[in-house]
């Protein structure tokens, strides 16, 4: 890829005006660069340059694309509303969740996409097998798609599985074709079902109350989340994975194709406002035994990722990004990386969050402004940035998946 090109400055008082008219809902070494090209929510905008590898984080009313080395803040994209970002797939892209639907936005290029996938409440993205799974909540769609295919610049031919009833949902495709996606209503979540090419129901489990997210494991251990547990499927069968409370909510997970275990949140209390645990999850998918570790620290949902060999990585609220051999659930190493935090009530608040490709750590901290990468084998801090506005999601192309 070619190096970012800059385009013109917009300082930080202009663009929170420019931002202001558009919204609706929702250390040593810093790099305190702002400079930036400002394209308005348009498909057609003209890209200043290319990215290196970049990274995306949304802010009230925006999205900034920054270099994924340098942390240099390339582009900002304004976008009204709550946005939500995760990777595609490719080298390129990442899609993203607004009021009306998912967006492809080329990220590489620094601009939205005319691709979209129409629908309320999208949800979870999930890529797989070299395929990536959409699910739209508001309907029950999924779409899968080749990434691959996001490249030509139009909407790729794909994969559509409608679910019986609209819910909370999540859906993967696996390499053999068969889809795995969740069972529910609005009001009622209860497990899953696989498919078969043909859309031929093939396996079925409703053993898995308030199924929500989703992890693969190496040998394509697939897990979903229940409120007592989890609910594994392995070489054509269910499997229920009980927890060790009679309420024990694992709701976040993510997985490694260097590792049998999967890493999960873990909540004992089901009658708490916001429950801040302090307990993880680790599943091993090949014994189906699941392990609880207290890291003496609470964490949020976007606390959870894996290194590049498998460790499992959870930034708490102490500041530090612990490393984790999820054999074992030793905790090899603490890497101090931003300051003490605290869970906000509002799941769409902004708090701390990790996203982790190859062996960089990505860690923003929204109340300094400030976003970090850090090497996970060295514990090295290797670039800061301040940003204008505090962000919120923080995502990236990722064609390792």
């Amino acid at each position: 890829m070619n190096n970012p090109i800059r385009g013109r400055v917009v300082s930080a008082t202009a663009l929170t005006l420019a931002v202001a008219a558009v919204l609706t809902a929702c250390g040593a070494g810093d790099n305190d660069s702002t400079d930036a090209r400002t394209t308005k929510d348009t498909p057609r905008a003209t890209p200043a340059g290319q990215v290196h590898d970049p990274l995306v984080a949304t802010f009230d009313g925006g999205l900034y694309i920054l270099d994924g080395d340098t942390l240099e803040l390339a582009a900002t994209i304004e976008l009204p509303g709550f946005n939500r970002v995760n990777p595609a797939g490719d080298d390129d892209h990442v899609i993203v969740s607004t009021s009306s639907g998912f967006r492809v936005l080329d990220a590489t290029g620094q601009s939205l996409t005319d691709i979209t996938y129409p629908g309320a409440k999208p949800g979870h993205v999930v890529r797989h097998a070299g395929k990536t799974a959409l699910f739209t909540d508001g309907t029950g769609e999924v779409n899968v798609l080749d990434p691959a295919d996001l490249s030509g610049g139009t909407k790729p031919a794909g994969r559509t599985y409608t679910s019986a009833e609209a819910h909370h949902g999540v859906a993967i495709e696996l390499g053999n074709g068969e889809l795995l996606t969740t069972l529910g209503t609005e009001t009622k979540r209860t497990g899953a079902l696989v498919v078969d090419k043909d859309d031929k129901e093939i396996a079925r489990n409703e053993d898995c109350p308030g199924v929500h997210g989703e992890a693969a494991a190496r040998d394509e251990a697939v897990a979903v989340g229940c409120e007592d547990g989890v609910l594994l499927y392995k070489d054509g069968e269910f499997t229920k994975i009980d927890a060790p409370d009679d309420y024990g909510r694992i709701g976040n997970q993510a997985g490694s194709d260097a590792s049998p275990v999967l890493l999960g949140d873990y909540k004992s209390d089901p009658d708490a406002e916001l429950e801040r645990p302090t307990r993880i999850s680790l599943i091993d998918t090949g014994t189906a035994k699941l392990r609880l570790v207290d890291l003496g620290t609470s964490y949020s949902f976007r606390s959870l990722g894996r290194g590049p060999h498998g460790e499992a990585l959870v930034l708490g609220t102490d500041g530090a990004l612990q490393v984790i051999d999820p054999a074992t659930g030793k905790v090899q190493k603490r890497i101090s990386v931003v300051d003490a935090w605290q869970e906000p009530l509002d799941w769409q608040q902004p708090r701390p969050t990790l996203f982790v490709r190859d062996h960089t750590a990505y860690v923003s901290e929204p109340g300094k402004r400030k976003l970090h990468a850090v090497d996970i084998e060295s514990g090295e801090k290797t670039a800061s940035v301040t940003l204008p506005e505090s962000t919120n999601e923080l995502s990236g192309v990722d064609s390792g998946h």
